[in-house]
């Protein structure tokens, strides 16, 4: 093997990086003011390192209004004070740096808040030089009602209109999010450079060694806005990725970002860029090194596996082979490519993996939580741990609606409770849906110890701004599962050691191939690197299972297994069990 046969492998920081994902409004509270704050952050990376995290990456942390938890920006240069200071900020990553890991960033630039000082001037006159930062159209008409009917029939990703009307000019603005969300309109190139001098450009300054990039692939919106066409028959919105979706521009934009940041960039150090693209195609193009846009994207399929298409909370059955096929779509593309991939089961927007895609019962979630961490230690790509999943967390339990935080879990219960009422079949499909699909289960404090009432996250005294999980309270908290050697948490540490350890074939391994993938049960793989084989063979369910060997003859050497006690002569995987190995 050469570089020129598979220059995916070319080493990269970002590429052989295992990024840990900060939630900060939840993750350590410093002040006991019942909010998670910077220098929380900063007094746990002792933590991080001993986990074996590279780099984190924190959510937004910027001035913001709160609607949907800071990805409502209305200041780009500084840090909401519930959080701290611009100073607490430059600490953290000057004190993340000093334990010689990266810092990352959120970038959310598809919109702003409609608190944002552009978005007041934009509002302020129809001709005001800013008014051409935002999509400003007039109503489309108006109802029997004398209500103005907005622009196009575009829906919001979190219910309703993606339009909201604005009074002071008798026109509507388009928000593909929440209400408080404008968006920015990215053809206006005085607009296009505000965006990268006082979000980008002021955070290289201050040492960032990367971004997420929020909503990626929604910055080239379709010409004129026209009416989606209708892929719900039962929703007078329609779902706005055809018109706002990897446009005509979007390769464009990115380009230009890339080479904004090369620019600005003049000590040497190499940026790193991942994109929220959600869904489509367009990997290889994104993430060419040669194309020079993004160093790596988040793509959806394998966590969207079971939600309708139409609504998030309408759930589906699916089975485990089109679970594993929706995984190596992540990262298949970038076999013999100068391209990259990412591997990650849970972030701020997605619900626990354990309930969703092990057993989320006291039997088995150990169990099947140290299967997970297995299967992605695994996988080639740059590898994302979220918060609390390194200690198994699982969905909360029996939460009655009331206690759902999320802009979007309450956007549509209003929408649903007013549509059908709230003994109607939809609302008790939409509350199971919440239940299992919710991005609240991820959003829930960190729990530090198992001490009542807030499991360390904050002082007893102190209120959490959320309601803690209370599974803290049956072992799954960071003091409990430190002492037990037995814990998912010690399991996490010795998967990211050993992908450490194997990284050639565990982290750049390449020419992936399914065994068994009809297999209800089974996900079994091999994948190569130069002389090396490296053969998973995992059991997703509670019976025991027999595995083939990948080839007639082969002989194993285990790498690691999730069970204490390893057979590893034996071919029947225990309920949840799973195995990494060699083959010889």
């Amino acid at each position: 093997m050469t570089i020129t046969e598979h220059p995916e492998t070319k080493p990269k920081w970002w590429k052989e990086a295992t990024i840990y994902q900060i939630y900060p409004a939840s993750f350590k509270d410093s002040n006991d003011d019942g909010w998670g704050d910077l220098k929380g952050i900063t007094c746990k990376l002792d933590y991080l390192k001993k986990l074996g995290a590279d780099a984190i990456w924190v959510c937004p942390f910027y001035d913001s209004p709160q609607q949907d938890m800071g990805y409502d920006i209305s200041d780009y240069e500084k840090v909401w004070p519930t959080y701290g200071t611009n100073e607490d900020c430059f600490e953290l990553i000057k004190k993340t740096h000093e334990q010689g890991m990266k810092f990352i960033t959120d970038l959310v630039i598809n919109h702003c808040s409609t608190e944002h000082e552009w978005f007041k001037e934009s509002k302020s006159s129809k001709t005001n030089p800013k008014r051409d930062w935002f999509f400003w159209r007039p109503p489309k008409g108006f109802d029997s009602d004398g209500k103005p009917i907005p622009p196009n029939n575009w829906r919001s990703f979190f219910g309703g209109s993606a339009w909201t009307f604005d009074e002071t000019t008798n026109e509507f603005y388009l928000r593909l999010f929440a209400s408080g969300q404008a968006d920015l309109n990215w053809d206006n190139d005085d607009c296009r450079k505000a965006i990268y001098d006082t979000a980008i450009g002021f955070w290289l300054d201050h040492g960032v060694d990367g971004f997420r990039i929020d909503t990626a692939g929604l910055y080239s919106k379709r010409q004129g806005l026209p009416d989606s066409p209708v892929f719900d028959k039962n929703s007078e919105w329609q779902h706005p990725n055809w018109g706002s979706h990897n446009g005509a521009r979007i390769h464009e934009f990115h380009r230009e970002i890339r080479k904004y940041i090369e620019d600005r960039v003049k000590d040497g150090r190499e940026i790193m860029t991942v994109g929220e693209v959600a869904h489509g195609n367009d990997n290889p193009l994104y993430t060419s090194a040669a194309r020079r846009e993004m160093s790596e994207v988040f793509s959806f399929a394998h966590v969207d596996m079971g939600a309708s298409p139409f609504f998030r909370y309408n759930t589906e059955p699916f089975t485990l082979k089109k679970w594993k096929q929706a995984i190596a779509d992540n990262f298949l593309f970038v076999n013999g490519t100068d391209t990259w991939s990412t591997i990650y089961l849970e972030n701020h927007d997605q619900p626990r993996s354990i309930t969703r895609f092990g057993d989320d019962s006291p039997k088995y979630r150990t169990l099947s939580g140290k299967l997970l961490a297995l299967l992605e230690s695994s996988l080639t790509g740059t590898l994302y741990v979220y918060q609390g999943q390194e200690l198994g967390q699982i969905n909360f339990k029996n939460w009655p609606i009331e206690k759902y935080e999320d802009v979007d879990v309450r956007t549509n219960y209003q929408i649903i409770r007013k549509k059908f009422g709230d003994n109607s079949k939809e609302m008790k499909d939409f509350v199971e849906g919440i239940a299992l699909m919710s991005r609240d289960h991820s959003r829930t404090p960190m729990p530090w110890t198992a001490e009542n009432p807030n499991a360390g996250f904050c002082g007893p005294d102190a209120s959490p701004w959320y309601f803690l999980n209370e599974s803290y309270q049956d072992g799954i908290n960071v003091a409990q599962e430190s002492e037990n050697e037995h814990s998912v948490l010690n399991f996490w540490r010795k998967a990211l050691k050993t992908r450490k350890e194997n990284k050639n074939v565990m982290i750049y391994g390449y020419d992936f191939e399914f065994l068994d993938l009809d297999s209800d049960k089974l996900f079994s793989f091999t994948k190569k690197f130069e002389d090396k084989t490296l053969f998973a063979a995992l059991n997703f369910s509670a019976d025991e299972v027999e595995f083939k060997l990948p080839y007639e003859n082969a002989s194993l050497s285990l790498i690691l297994g999730n069970y204490d006690e390893v057979d590893d002569t034996s071919r029947v995987l225990k309920p949840w069990e799973g195995r990494l190995y060699y083959v010889n």
